[in-house]
């Protein structure tokens, strides 16, 4: 796969997963979110197994993983269940615009964190395009104030610090192991068992509530976890983790859109001229880079 193949995919991962904030704001029925969290990650690990477990008959006859490397995708599933259940959270408490905004500020904090977790670096252009995805993000809430905030946007806030973490994790380990339909496998069963571990012993959720619930579990478990989340383990192999995270951002802008036209939300024009700015942050990370190739080869 090329980084430009890899970072479409990507695009498509954020459309999968920007639809879903209306799902998670209106079909999680009595169900609480650690739980719902847990049953659709463990869905996913079903819907991503069969796959997952050919690759590791291959891998296991010319190059086994090694107990590191289990570890630390482990650790990554972990990662991913703190951001997912906070997220969650933060969803039912807040408007799915403002949580499309709020996930986004995950974007500058990837590049940062990578320098300072994994001593990445990374294009100078990386920089302005994640601020300006940051300001895009902003514009794209209406552009409020932060004394506005509702309730449930302090999780959202939160979930972000762990959503950049994840992002550079997915990338490493994915690299690390060349194995990511594995660690799609590994990271979704560990997300959903602690999530239903720590749901039933927390929110103590009865039958019938999984039953109102059902369908917001069958499209979150099978399209932005089985589906979505393995396209990004999938994709970030070709794609730099900073490169990654200013086009995943482009999920708020697809919430924003999806609030629209099934719940109803306005978009103003200062909220179009966020979407507008996210996306040119988007092709100007595809595009300067290629410029630049382009005139050291001249």
């Amino acid at each position: 796969m090329t980084r430009l193949q890899a970072n479409a995919v990507l695009l498509l991962t954020a459309l999968i997963w920007g639809s879903s904030f209306v799902v998670q704001h209106i079909a999680t029925g009595e169900l609480g979110s650690i739980t719902f969290t847990g049953s659709r990650f463990l869905l996913g690990a079903f819907v991503v197994a069969p796959l997952a477990l050919r690759q590791l008959r291959k891998m296991t006859a010319t190059q086994p993983l090694r107990q590191s490397d289990w570890l630390w995708m482990a650790l990554t599933g972990c990662v991913l269940m703190t951001a997912a259940g906070l997220q969650q959270y933060g969803i039912l408490r807040t408007t799915v615009t403002n949580s499309g905004f709020l996930t986004g500020l995950y974007v500058p904090m990837v590049p940062l964190l990578g320098m300072l977790f994994f001593r990445r670096r990374v294009h100078l252009f990386i920089w302005p395009a994640a601020v300006g995805c940051l300001c895009g993000t902003w514009l794209l809430s209406g552009g409020h104030q932060l004394d506005g905030f509702a309730p449930g946007d302090l999780w959202v806030i939160a979930s972000a610090f762990f959503w950049a973490g994840h992002v550079l994790l997915v990338g490493h380990v994915a690299q690390r192991t060349g194995a990511p339909l594995v660690l799609a496998l590994v990271q979704f069963f560990v997300c959903g068992i602690i999530g239903l571990l720590v749901g039933c012993i927390v929110e103590q959720p009865s039958i019938a509530a999984f039953g109102g619930a059902w369908k917001g579990i069958a499209w979150m478990g099978i399209m932005s976890v089985g589906i979505a989340f393995t396209l990004q383990v999938v994709a970030q192999r070709w794609s730099p983790a900073a490169d990654a995270a200013i086009i995943l951002s482009s999920e708020s802008v697809f919430a924003a859109l999806g609030g629209m036209i099934f719940l109803g939300e306005r978009m103003v024009p200062v909220q179009f001229c966020g979407a507008v700015l996210i996306f040119c942050c988007i092709l100007a990370v595809e595009l300067v880079p290629l410029l630049r190739r382009k005139q050291v080869l001249v």
